[in-house]
Parts: structure tokens; C-alpha cells; sequence
């Protein structure tokens, strides 16, 4: 037998976390960027003993809320690509269910983040422990096992030499580029203190690389000769793109053969905005041009991408323009399920390999040139759609996308934006100007409202050298704005704009568009007494400078002033709750109710009724 030391498990977990590295470009990085804790009974004696003894080799970050720091670490995770990564401690009960929505955020966008929640007693001599949720049927059941549905690998660590299996098991998950997403490990109190001994080579430096998976070539042919044969091809370049790093050969592919290229949230600066085969976002939240394009496509080559409702408008979308064929679609993507979904055609591998590996099979073939002359004009009348749509203008209220004109106009270059619910990350997805893979950061998967400012930090994080600017309505701010004040602490300066419509605007557009009036959703619709909240005075207390505008003309300055900051900068505007743009966009599956005593929601009904009859 080997040397061994004797350890804690939790010691033992450390120290096995410290020693894991990431290659990236040929640069060795530590895998784990660090852990992010708040400290309870579940955890201080035991992690937290751990993780003071280590601290020089495994960072730890107080934050302020559990929800908050997950978000944080998963942002940081996807601002790298997925090649680096964090994990997050918390007690037991409140402090573990926090994160349970950030879990499955990171489940849903398909992004790695360790969860070390603390548990029960294995012993159960106390029990029941300070907040221990009991089952009165199963004892082994604690808070913890929310996490199951929500984790893609999931443990109970009730004895120290269980570390032996789970960990690297759990390190394969994060890392895997198919089944990539968050791990949980719950962490029982009294197993956390319990000693052991391991073998010494449990702990030698591991370096993890990109696992590059290559397509079946029976597949790849049969992919090759759909795309010869395609007249009117449209490749959808979604998340997986840039996890992939495939940004330049996607590039070069689509220009050698003359494929006009639509993004998807997540997809989004996968080419800059300005690239001639760029014809810009694509379904609910998407550009005319692109949407246009994908209704009278005959092959769609979804690279990258979970075709999710929005990308599709709800199946409709792909389904044919004036009663044409409907496009087949040819489903490229290193995961299993994700390459096959909606597809005709599915070739799963990594998506930088397939782009290299069809190129030669595919050799002098172009797309016809009245394809692509109609795929520039398109794109030239879109791109001066946006234009309009962004221009400021003198008007009582701004509206969402002028806000994002200003932003995006200041920021053009060496910054990176970050949003993630309401209407923002629809005008986002629509105007956004990205310049770089790293301009654009939309978690659009989950659309989680409250994780903007907390995602902020994660990117900042992640990449310091780029100017962080987070949009955030009032209703997501109010939800969830507490890492302002780490990201304070710790130095990481955010900008962040406060778009206050004085609710939740962008369900109140919703709510009215299929009949409904307008009802709980905005401030004067939902109190007796609408309220004025002073949103930079709040976040002056929580260490940021602060102030508010009036209007777009004052804008500017304000951003000026808060690009020149040493620290966390916000900028509070008032903009319209009813505005948003109208150029691009396509149908949303919003089922409308089937009786009604209102006319206009019988109305909506009908209209909905006939939009799911030309479903795909």
C-alpha cells in the first residue's frame, strides 16, 4: 500500500480541489477560480477549519446571499468558457435551498459550479438539528435533496472514504463538454470533522484539457451532402460556439461557403455584429432579417444550439414561408440530446471539429449568390432598423432600446454587457452591437430575475481587464442586489444601469398583448399607493457612488463619470413601461384562455387557436 495522511474529509475535499489545474492556450490554470461561503453551523467547523488552513491555495469569497454568490460563480464558469470554474459552501436549511435556483439556472445553460451544501447528522443522534427538515417516512431525507432534479451529478458524502469515487466522478461532469453542469455534494456535519486515511496519490496535480469529440463519419458525410444540396442554407450559432472556442472557424466557414449566420442568446458574438454573413438575432426576441431568412430556408444547421421556444418561436418559426416545405434541419452539437432535438439530420461532436471535418467534404460548394445577395439586404435593412430603433430622441420617458443605444454607443469596445430577465434581454438580443465573443453575457436560459448584479461580478471576475456593464430593470434589482456591496468589498467594480419602469414592465406588455389588462404587474396597477424608490440612494449605502438622470441627454455624462470610478458606479433612469421595439420578432407559445367573460381576451384566443394550427 501507497503513503496515506490523515485528513478530515473535508480537508481531504480541499486540498483535492486545490490540486486540479486547467490548460487553457497552453496556460495552466487552477481549475477552481475559488469558493464562494457564507459560514453556518452546517459548515465553519468543519469546510470552514478546511478552508482556512488552505486559503492560500483555494481563494474564499464572502458574499451576502447564497442565490447571489451562485450566480456569481456561474457567470464567472461561463465567462470562461467553461474551463474555469467556482464552488459555493453553505449551512444547512435556508443557506442550502438559497441555491437551489441557481442550480437550476446552471442545469438549464448547461454551466459547471461545484454546490458543498452542509447537511444532517449521518449519526442522527442529535436530530432534529437546527433548521433539519424532517420526513416523517424517510430519515434520510434532508433539505439537500432538492437539489437531485436540478444537479447533473448529485452525492451524499456519509463516510470520508466515499471521496475516493464521488470526486472524480463529480470533476468529470464539470468538465465534460456533454454533460457539463452543476454538481452537488452535500456535506453531513459530523462526516465533514471525521478523519481518514487517504493515499497521498488521491492529491498528485491533474490537469484538465478540452475534450474534443469528433463525429461519426458516416454522419459527417451524410451532414455534408445535406449542405450541398441546400439552396437556401441558414446556420443557427448558439452557446455552444463559443464554449467550443470556435468563433474564427465559424468565420471562415461560413464565408468560404456563403452561409448567412443567425445567434441565438447565447450564441450571440459569435461573429461581431458587423461581419457580412452576421444577419443578426434569430426567433421571439430576433431580427427581421434572420427570422426572415429561417422561414424560407430549406436547410437550417442548428450549430451549438438546445433550440429552445424562443429560438424557434415555439416550432413555428422553421415551419416554411407561404405554405412552403419546412426547412430540415441539421442539428449539430456534442451533446446527445441536444444535437437531435427537432433535427432531421444530427451530427454530435464538438462543434469546432465538425466545422474543421465538413470543410473538405464540402470542398468548393456555396451557397447560390441570389441567396446571398438577398441575405445582405436583409441584414443592410436590419442593421438600419436598429439604427432607428436606438436613436434618442426627446420624449418624456426613454425607451429600453434608446437606453441601449446610449450603453451600447459608450461601450462599443472592450466591455461586456450583462442582463438576464424582463424585456431588456429581448431589446438586448435585437440591438446589442457586439463587437467580440466577450461583449455580450445574456443568461437567457433560465431567465432568472436577480441574476444581473451578482452575474456581473462573476464576469468581472473572470475578466477583470474589460469594462462590466450590468442593465437591470427595477423589478430584478429589487429581487436580488446585494452583491453590490461584494462586489465593493472585493474590488471588482461593476457599472450598473437601473432601468426603472416602475414594475415589471415587460409581463405587464404581455399580459395586455393577448387581451388581459394591464393588472399586477406595474406599480400603479398592483397598490392603492404607488411608491417612488430612490434606487441610487440604495445603492449608496451599499458602498457604490450612485446618482440618477433625467433622461438620455444626462445619460451619457453619467457613464462617463462612472467609467472613470474606482469602484461599483450605478445610474438610475426612468424609462417607459409600454415602449419596446417593434422591427423583428416571432411568435410566442402564451396559452390564452379558452372562455373568457372579455371580449379582448376571446379575441387573443381566437388569434391564438390559428397559430398553433401552422405549428411545425
Amino acid at each position: 500500500m501507497g503513503a496515506t495522511i490523515k485528513l478530515t474529509m473535508t480537508q481531504a475535499l480541499v486540498r483535492y480541489l486545490a490540486a486540479q489545474s486547467s490548460e487553457i492556450d497552453g496556460e495552466r490554470l487552477p481549475l477552481f477560480g475559488g469558493i464562494f461561503a457564507i459560514f453556518g453551523h452546517g459548515n465553519v467547523a468543519g469546510l470552514g477549519e478546511a478552508l482556512q488552513d488552505q486559503r492560500d491555495a483555494l481563494p474564499v469569497y464572502r458574499a451576502h446571499n447564497e442565490q447571489g454568490m451562485a450566480h456569481a460563480a456561474i457567470a464567472y464558469a461561463k465567462a470562461h468558457r467553461r474551463r474555469r470554474m467556482m464552488a459555493c459552501t453553505t449551512s444547512v436549511g435556508p443557506g442550502a435551498t438559497n441555491m437551489v435556483t441557481a442550480a437550476a439556472l446552471a442545469h438549464v445553460n448547461r454551466l459547471p459550479v461545484l454546490l458543498l451544501p452542509g447537511d444532517t447528522f449521518v449519526n442522527r443522534l442529535p436530530d432534529p438539528v437546527l433548521q433539519q427538515v424532517e420526513d416523517f417516512s424517510d430519515p434520510t431525507v434532508t433539505a439537500n435533496d432538492c437539489f437531485r432534479p436540478v444537479s447533473r451529478y448529485w452525492d451524499r458524502i456519509t463516510a470520508p472514504e466515499q471521496l475516493l469515487q464521488s470526486l472524480p466522478l463529480a470533476l468529470s461532469v464539470l468538465t465534460d463538454p456533454a454533460d457539463c453542469g452543476p454538481v452537488t455534494l452535500a456535506l453531513p456535519q459530523d462526516v465533514q470533522a471525521e478523519a481518514w486515511d487517504y493515499p497521498e496519490v488521491f492529491f498528485e496535480p491533474r490537469v484538465h484539457r478540452m475534450r474534443r469529440v469528433g463525429a461519426d463519419q458516416e454522419e459527417l458525410a451524410e451532414a455534408a451532402r445535406a449542405i450541398g444540396r441546400a439552396q437556401r442554407p441558414v446556420l443557427v450559432a448558439g452557446g455552444g460556439v463559443h464554449y467550443s472556442g470556435a468563433t474564427v472557424e465559424l468565420a471562415e466557414f461560413c464565408d468560404k461557403h456563403g452561409i448567412p449566420v443567425a445567434e441565438t442568446q447565447a450564441g450571440k458574438g459569435a461573429l461581431p455584429w458587423d461581419h457580412p454573413r452576421n444577419v443578426g438575432a434569430i426567433g421571439v426576441t430576433g431580427s427581421t432579417s434572420a427570422n426572415t431568412l429561417v422561414a424560407e430556408a430549406d436547410l437550417v444547421i442548428a450549430l451549438g444550439t438546445r433550440l429552445q421556444d424562443f429560438t424557434t418561436g415555439s416550432g413555428l418559426l422553421f415551419g416554411g414561408a407561404g405554405g412552403g416545405d419546412p426547412a430540415r434541419i441539421l442539428g449539430i452539437n456534442v451533446a446527445r440530446h441536444d444535437a437531435v432535438k427537432r433535427s432531421d439530420l444530427s451530427l454530435q461532436g464538438d462543434a469546432l471539429r465538425c466545422l474543421e471535418e465538413l470543410g473538405p467534404l464540402l470542398a468548393d460548394y456555396s451557397a447560390p449568390q441570389a441567396w446571398v445577395e438577398k441575405a445582405n439586404q436583409l441584414r443592410d435593412a436590419w442593421n438600419s432598423a436598429v439604427s432607428d430603433a436606438i436613436a434618442a430622441n426627446e420624449g418624456e420617458s426613454p425607451s429600453d432600446a434608446q437606453v441601449v443605444g446610449v450603453v451600447n454607443h459608450l461601450f462599443e469596445s472592450n466591455a461586456t454587457v450583462v442582463c438576464a430577465a424582463g424585456g431588456l434581454p429581448g431589446e438586448l438580443h435585437k440591438l446589442w452591437r457586439a463587437g467580440d465573443p466577450d461583449s455580450y453575457h445574456l443568461e437567457y436560459g433560465f431567465s432568472c430575475m436577480g441574476y444581473e448584479i451578482a452575474g456581473g461580478l462573476g464576469v468581472k471576475m473572470a475578466l477583470p481587464q474589460r469594462d462590466v456593464v450590468v442593465m437591470v430593470g427595477d423589478g430584478s434589482y429589487l429581487m436580488l442586489n446585494s452583491e453590490i456591496a461584494t462586489s465593493v468589498a472585493l474590488g471588482h467594480k461593476l457599472i450598473i444601469v437601473v432601468l426603472d419602469n416602475r414594475g415589471f414592465g415587460c409581463i405587464n406588455r404581455l399580459q395586455t398583448s393577448l387581451g388581459g389588462k394591464a393588472y399586477n404587474n406595474l406599480w400603479d396597477s398592483s397598490y392603492d399607493q404607488a411608491q417612488e424608490i430612490d434606487f441610487a440612494a440604495h445603492a449608496a449605502s451599499l458602498g457604490a457612488q450612485s446618482e440618477k438622470v433625467e433622461g438620455l441627454d444626462q445619460l451619457g455624462p453619467a457613464l462617463e463619470r462612472a467609467r472613470k470610478a474606482d469602484r461599483t458606479y450605478v445610474v438610475v433612469i426612468e424609462t417607459d413601461p409600454v415602449a419596446s421595439t417593434s422591427a423583428g420578432g416571432a411568435w410566442w407559445d402564451v396559452p390564452v384562455a379558452d372562455v373568457s367573460s372579455d371580449e379582448n381576451v376571446r379575441r387573443a384566443s381566437e388569434r391564438y387557436h390559428d397559430q398553433i394550427k401552422e405549428r411545425r
